[in-house]
């Protein structure tokens, strides 16, 4: 929310710089909040907390109304009923429905606490000795008792006073038709206060701030414990006493939920799964073929015509064992097993036949075929 630069300062500064308000400056002050509280009404708006703390001025001196934080709306005649102010500017009918004496209040409370204020300006003390630990039935006691008004001021402001400061709320001042009608205000014409026609006697001055600066920075500066060190100690204070509460230990740790973080986590998760899933799906669909067996052939079934093939330069054997040879498998069974296999190569270990050197050899199946041929026929 943009609120307009008020460069007056707050009431209450001007008013511990003991600035003196005639009645004529007071009077101007009570019609501009008069009008202030007015539109209020109209808006079934109760502000519970007028003071001079509230109270801003503008560089002209005209008062604005600010601090809506305790304020309340009411509905359509209803009344309020907690007890929410500053003790010291409360109505008396605050103090007794918190006492149940009374049922609630209304809009006469905000002009009681303009009577106060109006009060304090002008004397600058309050018309009650009212603190905010007083007891509420001394509070009680204190607003029956009657309020002095010093002997040089005139009947007609002391007259306006009595007026907004009565105990009974129907007798009280409580609308800017009943304001306008009092002696001291019945020639002020209030149009005039509305558009700020009427120039106020008192002006803040412009040559200097009108704040205390060192106000919020007293503490940082004259205490031995600066104030943003005081907030940590209370803050490890209040750790201490939660970590050493029976109640508070059994208590699970709060655990922040980010939702960003979570569909991330989620997408990449579901990622991962379709990826297995993929893997898994191609390693099913793949087929390995497998190779053909490959057939043992004996020893003895060897031809002495392969041998010939292989090695021309070996001579025929004419023993009794050559019908033997003769009659052994036909040979293009043998070739075609061995044309089949030719395509594998392989790495032998075994030392060679016909090698010098025990090296592994690198050799093709039908040299290895011929080589067991010729090894049998020497035989």
């Amino acid at each position: 929310m943009v609120c307009d630069l008020l460069t007056g300062g707050d009431l209450r500064y001007h008013l511990q710089n003991r600035v003196e308000f005639s009645e004529q400056s007071v009077a101007l002050l009570v019609c501009e909040l008069g009008s202030a509280l007015e539109y209020l009404q109209t808006q079934r708006v109760v502000h519970r907390d007028i003071k001079p703390d509230n109270i801003l001025l503008d560089d002209g001196g005209h008062a604005h109304l600010t601090d809506f934080n305790i304020a309340t709306r009411l509905q359509k005649d209803a009344m309020a009923c907690s007890m929410s102010g500053t003790k010291p500017y409360m109505a008396p009918e605050v103090f007794l429905c918190a006492l149940d004496e009374v049922a609630g209040y209304s809009y006469p409370v905000d002009w009681w606490s303009l009577g106060v204020v109006a009060y304090e300006m002008r004397r600058n003390v309050r018309p009650f000795v009212v603190h905010s630990n007083t007891p509420l039935a001394d509070i009680k006691n204190i607003l029956n008792t009657p309020v002095h008004y010093p002997r040089y001021w005139s009947s007609n402001f002391i007259d306006l006073l009595q007026k907004l400061l009565s105990t009974y709320p129907g007798g009280r001042v409580s609308t800017q038709q009943e304001l306008h009608q009092t002696p001291l205000l019945r020639n002020i014409d209030f149009q005039q206060v509305l558009e700020k026609k009427i120039k106020p006697i008192f002006k803040p001055p412009e040559d200097h701030l009108n704040c205390d600066p060192c106000l919020e920075l007293e503490e940082m500066i004259v205490e031995t414990r600066p104030l943003h060190k005081k907030k940590k100690r209370l803050a490890k204070q209040r750790s201490a006493q939660r970590d050493s509460d029976p109640e508070t230990v059994l208590v699970k740790e709060f655990i922040v939920y980010n939702r960003y973080k979570e569909l991330k986590r989620r997408n990449m998760e579901q990622k991962e799964n379709d990826w297995q899933r993929e893997l898994e799906l191609a390693m099913a669909n793949s087929i390995v073929n497998s190779l053909a067996p490959i057939q043992e052939r004996p020893a003895s079934s060897t031809s002495t015509s392969i041998s010939h093939a292989a090695n021309p330069t070996i001579p025929t054997p004419t023993t009794a064992h050559a019908p033997a040879v003769t009659n052994s498998p036909s040979r293009s069974s043998r070739c075609s097993a061995c044309k089949e296999s030719d395509s594998i190569e392989f790495i032998d270990r075994t030392p060679s036949p016909q090698g010098t050197s025990g090296g592994a050899i690198a050799a093709t199946p039908t040299q290895l075929c011929t080589t067991l041929a010729t090894s049998t026929a020497q035989k």
